[in-house]
C-alpha cells in the first residue's frame, strides 16, 4: 500500500510509552544537572533527589510525558515513516522502494524540524514540573528578599518552610504560562529544540538503520529482537550524545521561569552560560544522556518493531 500508513503511529506510541517509563529518572537526573545548580556531579545529584525527596523525587512530572511524550514519539515514528513513502513515492514513483542513506536523511531532518511544534510545549511543561523543588525556590526567592529588604536570609527561612509549588500540576502548569507568558511561552526554547533535534534525529534514525543493516544475519527477512534493541540503544546514545549542547540551551530557556528570568534568547543564553561556567557547561548531563538514551531509546524501537511486526501479521 503507498498511501498513509496508521500502524506506524500506532507502533510509535506503544514504544513511545515504554520509553518514558524506563527513561523518566535519568531525564530527572538530567534536566536538574542541566538546568539546576548546586550539583557536583551526577551521583551528587542522584542522592541529593534521594536524600530531599525519597524515589518519588525521580518520577517528578512522570504522568505528562507517559501520556503526552507517547503522542509525541509516536508522531514522530508516524511522520518518519511516512515522509519516506513520500519521498519514494516523488523520486521513484512507488512509495514502497525502500529509501537509500540520502532520503531517510531528508526525512530524518524533516521529521526532527515537524515534530518540534508539538514536541517544545510538551518539554517545557515536563522540564518545569521536574525543576520544583524547595531549594530551587529558596533560591529564587533569595533574589526577591535581597532586593526588597536587603535580609535574604530572613525571608529566605520564614518562606520556604511554607513555600508551595509554582504548579499543581501539568493543566496548571499550562494554564499558567499561557497566563503569565502567552502563547509563545509555550514554545520558549523552541528554537534551540530545532537546533537539537533537526540534526539530533538525523544521527538517531541513520545510526539505528547502520547497525541493524550489519547485526542482521543476512538472508533474514526480520532482524532479531537482540539486534533491534541493541541498534536502538547505539543509536540513542550517539543522538543524544551528540544534542547534548542544544540540548543544554533548550532546557535552560524552557526552565527560566518569568519572574526570574535571565536569558533573553538563545544567542544570549549560550554567552552567559559559557561566561559563567565555562565551556564544559554545554556538556552537562552528557554522560546521563548516554546512559539514558541506551535503555530508552533500545526499548523505544523495540516496541515499535515488534508493534508493527504485530500489526502487519494481523
Amino acid at each position: 500500500m503507498n498511501g498513509f500508513h496508521l500502524d506506524d503511529f500506532l507502533a510509535g506510541w506503544i514504544g513511545g510509552a515504554s520509553s518514558v517509563i524506563v527513561g523518566h529518572p535519568l531525564d530527572t537526573v538530567k534536566t536538574r544537572l542541566q538546568a539546576g545548580k548546586g550539583y557536583r556531579s551526577t551521583l551528587h545529584c542522584v542522592l541529593q533527589i534521594y536524600r530531599k525527596e525519597t524515589v518519588a523525587g525521580f518520577f517528578k512530572g512522570l504522568s505528562f510525558p507517559l501520556a503526552s511524550i507517547t503522542v509525541y514519539n509516536s508522531v514522530v515514528f508516524g511522520l518518519f515513516n511516512n515522509t519516506q513513502r513520500v519521498i519514494s513515492k516523488f523520486r521513484y514513483g512507488d512509495g514502497r522502494q525502500p529509501c537509500g542513506m540520502l532520503d531517510m536523511t531528508l526525512a530524518s531532518m524533516l521529521t526532527g524540524l515537524m515534530s518540534v511544534g508539538l514536541g517544545a510545549p510538551v518539554d517545557l511543561v515536563k522540564i518545569r514540573l521536574q525543576m520544583q523543588t524547595l531549594p530551587c525556590l529558596a533560591e529564587n526567592l533569595n533574589i526577591a528578599g535581597t532586593t526588597g529588604n536587603g535580609n535574604g536570609n530572613i525571608a529566605v527561612r520564614s518562606v520556604t518552610l511554607q513555600g508551595q509549588p509554582t504548579y499543581r500540576g501539568p493543566i496548571h502548569c499550562i494554564s499558567s504560562t499561557l497566563q503569565t507568558e502567552g502563547i509563545q511561552g509555550l514554545y520558549r526554547g523552541a528554537g534551540a529544540m530545532v537546533l537539537r533535534d533537526v540534526p539530533g534525529y538525523t544521527l538517531y534514525f541513520i545510526p539505528y538503520a547502520l547497525f541493524r543493516r550489519w547485526l542482521s544475519p543476512e538472508g533474514r527477512s526480520s532482524p532479531h529482537p537482540c539486534s533491534i534493541w541493541l541498534s536502538g540503544g547505539l543509536a540513542g546514545s550517539i543522538s543524544w550524545v551528540t544534542a547534548t549542547p542544544a540540548d543544554v540551551v533548550k532546557s535552560r530557556l524552557q526552565a527560566d521561569a518569568l519572574h526570574t528570568r535571565k536569558y533573553r534568547g538563545i544567542v544570549h543564553c549560550i554567552v552567559q552560560s559559557y561566561k559563567t561556567e565555562g565551556i564544559h557547561v554545554f556538556f552537562r548531563g552528557a554522560s546521563v544522556n548516554a546512559i539514558r538514551g541506551f535503555p530508552m531509546s533500545a526499548t523505544m524501537f523495540l516496541g515499535y518493531e515488534l508493534s508493527l511486526q504485530f500489526f502487519r501479521g494481523l
